[in-house]
């Protein structure tokens, strides 16, 4: 890739997404810079990668071809005045902050600018990523196609339409958090059968691992896979009718849910 990307933000997020694109070979450590006002983190991530860094971030504006908004969301009104002047005009910018709509950082830019606003998940941190990819109108196909081969080095991605926005953070944004939760409830009742608490992280994380594994690559529904493991009068359909008795299915739906609104009136504001 012979494009210059630079990220305004260096926490968790931009850092998966450094380390995706170059261990993936899409562009040297030189062609990347990162901006923070965190001097130990910007050492921590030349040192460890071979980066440019810096603490001014119209530098980075201005070093940039595609230009990564990886801030806090609240910051967005402060930081992007003061880049504006500064940036590429004919380059890319890609937000991957919620709660900030394309119209909403447009109108901060205050100018006409190829934007695509990306929801990534904490699994990038780990190449496991998904993310979702939502081009404004002045987005070029090749714009997106550079979208995807960033965020296909961190796992997976996908076009969506920004109205869908609050469903993907509900599904995808935020739900690592649900299945966390998920896991560490599986594992107390490993616990309670008598296994280690360190066996039993491992044995419930790895049956969700290779649960999801196996929906992604067989293609097969969730629930015909679940029908394939509830033999008759056995173990597993047992739990599967206490799960629905203590309204499991009623708690994630109504936890995404929740969620979506949450986004919904975060983007609102």
């Amino acid at each position: 890739m012979d494009k210059k990307i630079a990220f305004i933000g260096s926490g968790n997020m931009a850092g998966a997404i450094i380390r995706g694109i170059l261990a993936k070979g899409l562009v040297t450590p030189e062609q990347i810079m990162a901006a923070d006002h965190y001097d130990e983190r910007l050492v921590a991530l030349k040192e460890e990668l071979g980066i440019q860094v810096t603490t001014d971030n119209r530098e980075a504006a201005a070093f940039a071809d595609i230009l990564f908004l990886s801030v806090k969301p609240k910051v967005f009104s402060e930081v992007i005045p003061k880049i504006r002047e500064k940036r590429n005009p004919e380059g890319l910018v890609i937000s991957i902050a919620a709660g900030q709509t394309i119209k909403a950082v447009e109108e901060m830019f205050d100018c006409s600018l190829r934007l695509i606003r990306v929801m990534p998940n904490t699994p990038a941190m780990v190449g496991a990523g998904m993310a979702s990819i939502s081009p404004n109108g002045l987005a070029r196909p090749e714009d997106v196609a550079l979208a995807e081969e960033i965020f296909n080095s961190i796992g997976r991605c996908e076009v969506v339409g920004e109205e869908l926005m609050d469903a993907v953070i509900g599904v995808s944004g935020s739900s690592p958090a649900y299945v966390y939760m998920f896991i560490e409830a599986l594992a107390d009742a490993a616990v309670m059968g008598g296994m280690t608490r360190t066996q039993a992280y491992r044995f419930a994380a790895q049956a969700v691992y290779g649960s999801a594994k196996m929906v992604l690559e067989t293609g097969l529904h969730p629930g015909e896979l679940k029908d394939m493991v509830c033999s008759p009068a056995g173990t597993t359909i047992e739990a599967v009718a206490e799960l629905e008795k203590q309204g499991f299915r009623k708690a994630v739906i109504e936890g995404a849910r929740a969620c979506m609104e949450k986004s919904k009136k975060m983007s609102e504001k």
